[in-house]
């Protein structure tokens, strides 16, 4: 690093300490959701969406409506704005967790909402690269990983450590320049992201686990397949693959897939909206479904995949075992049934 003019000391990579923080626990509609905490923003602002719509019937509203959109946006620019003013490294700044996610810190915003008209456009807020990597697994136990990681851009510095391999990432340029914000870049300060592994329970059981690559769009989508899956019963293939809206309060993308109609009418809200083919990265989800099924799906926009890897045994007891003799340059495999009992001469 020093001699590429980089200012990293031996010091301060033997300061490092990994934290271990609690996630952020939310609720809607009768499922907990837990989600990743400061200085990652989606854990809280993910909650604060959904304590928005709960407010709303959007069933009732339906899938890709004008006024479900609007909705969605109008809450995406709640949480952009909240996220810019407080969330960061809580080491260096304080973050009203409790504040942002209860349900009573949306009723004035819910009060004051016009379904009819887009608020205020926002001050612009961070950006981040979409290269990130996201993996979501399930066991038939109910034990479930979502895990997100990064080295922000592609190849991140494009900078390797000579003779391991490891590339340095480059998400010193996430934080805000200006002096005075939460996002302010200061010496050890761990930088804010929008990573959302996510996992939602009911009743106290895993019930889905879900998150993707794609920046600054990673935790409005997540927000908007568990949306889907809760309120619009959609299957886990749905909601991963459907089409996405995304806004941090200034320019309003629509995915083409929603029609052009409702386009439109968003746009008639007094939304600056641009179609574009694709918001987000490619999305996975693991699904507990009725009867111990598990069901996984990945979507369109990168080229994941949804994976079932078998085994273990047949039954208690059971083992087949197998084999290999060789005679007179010979093979034969043979597989013999190790333990078995037997009831009135069948096998038990």
């Amino acid at each position: 690093l020093s001699r590429n003019g980089g200012i990293i000391t031996k010091h301060d990579l033997a300061n490092y300490r990994t934290v271990h923080r609690k996630p952020v626990r939310g609720d809607y509609r009768g499922y907990e959701l837990f989600g990743p905490p400061p200085p990652s923003a989606a854990g809280v602002h993910i909650t604060e969406m959904l304590n928005i719509l709960e407010e709303f019937d959007v069933a009732e509203m339906g899938f890709g409506t004008p006024d479900s959109i609007h909705l969605l946006l109008e809450a995406m620019k709640k949480a952009f704005a909240d996220r810019n003013r407080y969330t960061g490294d809580p080491e260096f700044v304080e973050v009203p967790v409790d504040r942002l996610i209860a349900k009573h810190n949306v009723e004035e915003f819910i009060d004051n909402l016009d379904m009819e008209k887009a608020s205020p456009e926002l001050y612009p807020g961070s950006n981040e690269p979409d290269h990130t990597t996201h993996l979501t697994v399930a066991d038939a136990d109910g034990n479930v990983v979502a895990a997100t990681q990064t080295i922000n851009e592609l190849f991140g510095s494009k900078v390797t450590v000579p003779g391991t391999g490891m590339l340095l990432n480059n998400t010193q340029q996430m934080f805000d320049p200006h002096p005075g914000k939460a996002l302010s870049v200061q010496p050890g300060k761990r930088v804010t992201s929008s990573m959302a592994p996510t996992i939602v329970l009911r009743d106290g059981f895993p019930e889905f686990a879900v998150g993707l690559p794609g920046g600054v769009r990673i935790f409005t989508s997540v927000f908007q397949a568990i949306v889907n899956l809760i309120d619009h019963r959609m299957t886990a293939q749905e909601a991963v693959e459907a089409p996405r809206v995304w806004t941090q309060g200034q320019d309003v993308e629509i995915e083409v897939g929603v029609a052009e109609s409702v386009r439109a009418e968003v746009s008639a809200k007094g939304h600056r909206v641009t179609p574009v083919n694709a918001i987000g990265g490619g999305m996975n989800i693991v699904r507990f479904e009725p009867g111990g099924l598990l069901s996984g799906a990945a979507c369109w926009r990168a080229d994941g995949h949804a994976v079932g890897i078998g085994g273990g045994f047949a039954r208690t007891g059971v083992r087949f075992r197998p084999t290999v003799g060789i005679d007179d340059d010979t093979s034969s495999e043979s597989y013999d049934l190790a333990e078995t009992s037997e009831t009135n001469g069948e096998p038990k």
